[in-house]
């Protein structure tokens, strides 16, 4: 089997004489994953490839995969996806990842921006502070979910309502709040973490029905699915799409 001239030309576009040493000492098991990765898979989703790259990034993160993450952080770097955009992917990982797993990546992207003679820090993107996060968060929450934090706070436990005043003002507050990405494509970002990570089958069914009411299509769903098949596996990939089909039953003829 040779890698295809599709493959090879994708490749080249998102890595530019990059020479694999895997190439050279796993030649098989190359000509496999590239063939896939980047000619066959493409044929069946409809993200543009800064998309592409940034549900990318977002997955390789929620997965622990520091090393291909700085790799595919090059690449996307490569083609356009700009140094504000790949500090908000970490920063959007925080709240559905944890702080335990994203800090390392944090000082992976400082890594790979400093190699390529970016300043740091960058420009700030916040748009609260501590006396308003609440209050915008909760406004965002609401334009994402609708009243599912409103009812947490109404029925849950007087020792449990801290957790829904925390997705209002930190996860929604601090994150969702922030500017460098629009709220749609944080809602993929987060799909996209969220069925890399597995066992978190309730959050994936929420923010199935999020991407929805925030104007992310099944297609566009199918299509992040798809894209991440190689870096996740079938298993996980296969779990989402039964999820998928569940919140978003396809439409009978």
């Amino acid at each position: 089997m040779a890698i295809s001239k599709t493959a090879q030309q994708n490749h080249e576009h998102l890595f530019p004489g990059l020479v694999s040493t895997l190439k050279q000492t796993d030649p098989e098991f190359i000509e496999v994953f590239d063939n896939f990765t980047f000619d066959e898979i493409l044929k069946y989703q409809d993200l543009d490839l800064k998309l592409r790259m940034q549900v990318t990034l977002a997955s390789l993160i929620a997965m622990q995969c520091v090393n291909e993450y700085k790799a595919m952080l090059n690449g996307a770097l490569n083609i356009g996806v700009t140094p504000i955009e790949a500090k908000e992917i970490v920063y959007q990982a925080v709240p559905y990842a944890g702080l335990g797993k994203v800090f390392d990546f944090l000082h992976a992207t400082n890594e790979v921006l400093t190699e390529r003679g970016i300043k740091l820090p960058l420009e700030g993107q916040a748009t609260t502070d501590p006396d308003n996060r609440y209050e915008k968060g909760l406004a965002t929450v609401r334009g994402i979910v609708g009243d599912t934090v409103d009812n947490m706070l109404k029925t849950a436990p007087a020792s449990q309502k801290h957790f829904a005043t925390f997705l209002a003002d930190n996860c929604f507050g601090d994150f969702y709040t922030r500017n460098g990405l629009d709220v749609k494509t944080r809602e993929l970002l987060t799909f996209a973490m969220l069925i890399s990570m597995g066992g978190a089958d309730p959050q994936v069914k929420g923010h199935i029905a999020a991407n929805a009411n925030v104007g992310n299509s099944k297609e566009t769903l199918l299509s992040v699915v798809t894209v991440l098949l190689p870096f996740i596996g079938y298993p996980r990939s296969l779990t989402a799409l039964s999820l998928l089909n569940e919140v978003l039953p396809e439409k009978q003829a």
